[in-house]
């Protein structure tokens, strides 16, 4: 999961990271040991402390009610031959617009938020006297930490992360935390648009999570046209994990739209234990190229049929006038001139 990116190129680099580890962890599917392999790349890795010959887990998962402490283990592991000082910290998760997953920064941890917004999670962990941890060469440190759920926390999923930073590299490790009581599962879909045309066209969208657990959206898309309906797109598991209150920007993409149609698009989103949720959208789509060589050749058949009137009125203008100045038979003939005189 990405960090907010910070001022220095050690903290991008610590971003890149540790971008790479939560993903993993987030996934639910990567082993311990690729995560290890990715980590042991830098010298050291971070990894929930396996509980006997229980199988190695790619994140922690703690649940209580509130106002109870919760308890794990953290195992740092030094592959190095060099001593490695490791810092411990909590931090809450978060999706990015974009709806990726991301962690606070160590500044925003404890201390509150600058938006004025109460601290989340991240506060309620606890390494005690093992914040700051020297790991020797070749060794295996196990950290135990507490998380404290404060007796007025909401029932709910509270996403946060275990971070552990040295030697100017980071390291988080998903903690699906949850407090008990009544959850909700509830999103809603909005400010739904089109964009492109043909097969570039894709379909933007907004996603809210407005209930209190995580949930793994569908979407499916459905199209009906002035000649019938369009092809669109079946349901699909969407490539992003909503947390609790979040609100993300995303795009579908559509190849099935149409060249020349008038489309009614209808969205529907679902979520295990989620009420489905839809929106519409009207798209118009007119091949412009198309309609501006069409209108170009209307435009120069219309002058060519005006040309060819005006030459046939001009020709029928032209007759008139001879007409006109024709002299009528029988005027052409000598004047008559009257005889006086007797005859002879």
């Amino acid at each position: 999961m990405p960090v907010p990116p910070t001022p220095t190129t050690g903290r991008r680099l610590c971003t890149a990271l540790l971008a790479a580890t939560l993903l993993l962890g987030a996934a639910g599917g990567a082993t311990a040991a690729t995560a290890a392999a990715t980590a042991d790349e830098a010298g050291w890795t971070a990894e929930p402390a396996a509980a006997g010959a229980a199988p190695a887990r790619p994140y922690f998962y703690l649940a209580g009610p509130a106002g109870t402490v919760l308890e794990d283990r953290l195992a740092l592991t030094n592959t190095s031959d060099r001593e490695r000082t490791v810092t411990l910290r909590g931090a809450d998760a978060y999706n990015t617009a974009a709806g990726a997953l991301a962690v606070r920064p160590a500044d925003l941890a404890a201390g509150g938020r600058r938006d004025g917004g109460v601290p989340g999670a991240g506060s309620w962990f606890s390494f005690g006297a093992a914040t700051t941890v020297k790991v020797p060469p070749r060794t295996r440190a196990v950290v135990p930490f507490t998380v404290t759920l404060p007796p007025a926390s909401l029932p709910g999923d509270h996403p946060a992360a275990v971070i552990a930073a040295a030697d100017g590299r980071e390291v988080g490790v998903r903690v699906h935390l949850r407090v008990g009581g009544p959850t909700l599962a509830a999103l809603t879909v909005e400010d739904v648009s089109v964009r492109g045309r043909g097969a570039r066209a894709v379909v933007a969208y907004t996603l809210v999570n407005r209930g209190n657990v995580a949930l793994a959206p569908e979407l499916a898309l459905r199209a009906e046209g002035l000649f019938g309906e369009v092809p669109g797109r079946t349901a699909r598991a969407l490539p992003v994990e909503l947390l609790p209150g979040q609100r993300v920007s995303l795009t579908e993409p559509w190849p099935g739209a149409p060249v020349l149609d008038d489309v009614d698009l209808t969205l529907t989103v679902t979520a295990p234990g989620a009420a489905p949720a839809t929106a519409t959208a009207s798209a118009r789509f007119v091949p412009w190229g198309v309609a501006a060589r069409l209108g170009a050749g209307l435009c120069g058949l219309g002058g060519v049929v005006l040309a060819a009137l005006l030459l046939v009125r001009g020709r029928r203008a032209r007759g008139a006038a001879t007409a006109d100045g024709e002299p009528v038979p029988g005027e052409n003939r000598a004047p008559e001139h009257e005889l006086t005189g007797a005859s002879r």
